[in-house]
């Protein structure tokens, strides 16, 4: 009698959200594969699809049981098939999702996503939905396995969960108090990731600069930025996202001084009004965003500054938009992250009085990004004629395969289009181009490329496609940038430092 191999289970995970979201797939995916799962090819329906979900963002829910509703015949079709939920509005809805969408097989929380393969097993064996919703967390994300999706870049996390009680977030409820890892942990993570192959690391947490109060010491954001500095082979080091309250002045000099340290930063703004801050319970107000920027530029010209705005919060008034586009004007913000101010239920600007109407935060939203559009144009037309060193990205550009160009960041993160000349580079290698045009987006640097730099990220990139051949990816993502500032107008993410 021939024994049959029984074929690994595959699967599928969704992303919706911000960057934080985007690292725990990548850790999910690495659970899943450590369990024995295996990436479903692309076009085929996994045996097992994880959404994970993001409660911040407008109609989040609807969106949520309208993609699970999707996969119902799929799940009438074949029993054997298992559905999950996770992410903020997992934690948020809890038993709801059950309710709402009975063939749910495993509902879990921003807590406990180390216990994903388990609870898919249990309810397997027990044929039944298995709720697991923890109120504090288990073990540190970043202790889990984790398929990170770029050989090249990489995302390390020094903190999870936020102290901040913004009445336009429900985040802390979700994500919990902040948690700080040791900078030893943090530093023994980018190492390793480095000797992989890694060229380029962002440091994550939902208040990055707020690091080190857990262990009792204020200055460790720069003290971390500044060991980063001595990470032989480590290229480019950046951070998201900062909280202009707790920003300070030694973060400003880490940043002047370590010459891996990007001259980019991700400061969100949320609005130029002292009235609509001190309601979204902001804790600065415009002089103090403004102060910061300024000393950023003192130290650091040619930084490259992006935001987050929300437009049309309660009882925002014309006045107090004009506020916000002063400052926007004063800024001269690279590019920015806008979004129309939308109910989330559960935090406190959801019952606030004086809602403003939709057709007018429609109008005040289009009159930003122009604003912001003309400011972004301009500020890039100042790249035109100069020399960059771009990290070669991988399907970074939409419209490369028409033009045969390739894409890539340059080191203040600003998107370049480049045209690759006989040898072509390699994802994680480095070139230098020079730049030729500027539109509001991107810059393009269509002359001969002036240099080719073959790395060790080039090399990792390589292996993997020398790789055996396997399924196609097992992360899907549910929206429209992931991790890198997006083009304007841009209405959905998360906004939450």
């Amino acid at each position: 009698m021939t024994a049959t191999v029984e074929s690994a289970r595959t699967y599928e995970v969704r992303t919706y959200g911000c960057q934080m979201n985007v690292h725990d797939s990548e850790r999910l995916s690495g659970l899943l594969e450590n369990a024995g799962y295996v990436p479903a090819a692309q076009g085929e329906t996994a045996d097992v699809v994880v959404f994970n979900t993001c409660a911040v963002r407008e109609n989040a829910d609807n969106k949520l049981y309208g993609n699970l509703g999707h996969l119902r015949p799929s799940k009438v079709g074949n029993p054997g098939m298992q559905i999950a939920v996770g992410g903020c509005l997992a934690q948020k809805d809890q038993g709801e999702i059950v309710r709402r969408a009975p063939w749910v097989d495993v509902v879990f929380g921003t807590h406990n996503i180390g216990s994903l393969p388990v609870l898919l097993e249990r309810a397997r064996v027990q044929q039944e939905a298995q709720v697991e919703i923890k109120e504090s967390l288990e073990t540190f994300p970043s202790t889990l396995p984790t398929k990170r999706e770029s050989a090249y870049a990489a995302w390390v996390s020094v903190s999870v969960g936020c102290n901040n009680t913004c009445t336009f977030c429900i985040v802390p409820a979700l994500r919990g108090k902040e948690k700080d890892r040791r900078p030893g942990d943090v530093l023994a993570e980018v190492r390793t990731l480095v000797d992989q192959g890694v060229l380029e690391i962002t440091l994550l947490g939902q208040n990055v600069n707020t690091y080190g109060v857990e262990f009792g010491d204020r200055l460790a954001f720069g003290k971390l930025l500044r060991a980063c500095g001595g990470i032989e082979g480590l290229e480019r080091v950046r951070f998201t996202s900062p909280h202009p309250a707790a920003f300070t002045d030694d973060v400003i000099a880490a940043m002047a001084e370590t010459p891996n340290v990007m001259h980019q930063l991700h400061m969100p703004l949320q609005s130029g009004s002292d009235r609509v801050l001190k309601a979204m319970r902001r804790s600065y107000r415009a002089d103090r965003f403004l102060g910061i920027i300024e000393r950023v530029r003192a130290a650091m010209p040619d930084a490259a500054i992006s935001t987050d705005i929300i437009v049309g919060f309660p009882g925002e008034t014309e006045e107090d938009f004009q506020g916000t586009l002063d400052v926007v004007r004063a800024s001269r913000f690279a590019n920015a992250f806008t979004f129309q101010y939308s109910i989330r239920p559960g935090t406190p600007a959801a019952t606030m009085d004086h809602q403003v109407p939709k057709e007018v935060v429609q109008e005040r939203y289009e009159r930003l990004v122009a604003l912001q559009t003309e400011i972004s144009w301009a500020e890039n037309k100042r790249q035109v004629g100069r020399t960059l060193e771009v990290l070669v990205a991988e399907g970074e550009g939409r419209k490369d395969e028409a033009t045969h160009r390739m894409s890539g960041r340059a080191p203040d993160n600003r998107l370049v289009h480049f045209a690759p000349g006989a040898e072509i580079p390699r994802p994680g290698d480095v070139v230098s181009a020079r730049v030729t045009y500027a539109a509001p987006h991107h810059l393009v640097a269509d002359g001969p490329v002036l240099g080719l730099r073959r790395t060790r990220a080039g090399d990792a990139w390589q292996a993997r496609q020398d790789a055996p051949a396997g399924p196609g990816p097992g992360v899907m993502l549910g929206m429209p940038s992931i991790g890198r500032p997006a083009p304007l107008p841009q209405t959905s993410g998360c906004s939450v430092s």
